[in-house]
């Protein structure tokens, strides 16, 4: 890269590691690929904020510019606004009924607070995971048998 004339910025001018949106990502990849970093953002999210921000997505994350991460940072914290209603992670939410989109590490705490809604209004789903089975209607008759129980043993003799 650095003997293409062609390419005006070479490897020592990059910023390896970008942050954006309290997480680490990656300045030596494309700009989409590093936004696939944060949890809740994939391949075709994370290319939809890169043209919203009007940032060429094959461009390198690292040589972006303060005022285009700027840019991207502020697509990302109004992901909402950016993506189509149909393609947001939350839609009709619990609580509040509005349509939203969860990344980073919002995602582990909501799911851990939809999960003990659901024990606490004792619902089907609820009591599954109470009882560590399966919640989603797969059968338990041969698999998921991890952690339940230990198994037969046999009596001493004597």
């Amino acid at each position: 890269m650095a003997n293409n004339p062609d390419n005006t910025e070479t490897d020592e001018d990059i910023q390896h590691i970008v942050r954006i949106a309290e997480t680490d990502t990656e300045g030596r990849s494309p700009v989409v690929y590093s936004l696939t970093g944060l949890k809740g953002v994939n391949h075709r999210t994370a290319r939809i904020l890169a043209t919203s921000a009007k940032i060429d997505h094959k461009k390198k994350m690292g040589h972006l510019g303060e005022e285009e991460i700027n840019r991207l940072k502020d697509a990302v914290a109004k992901i909402e606004t950016v993506l189509p209603a149909w393609m947001l992670n939350r839609r009709k939410d619990f609580l509040t009924g509005e349509d939203r989109h969860i990344y980073g590490g919002d995602i582990a705490l909501v799911l851990r607070e939809d999960i003990n809604t659901m024990k606490k209004t004792h619902s089907y789903k609820g009591s599954r995971h109470e009882k560590g089975l399966k919640a989603r209607g797969q059968r338990t008759k041969s698999t998921g048998r991890r952690g339940a129980t230990v198994g037969v043993s046999r009596r001493r003799v004597g």
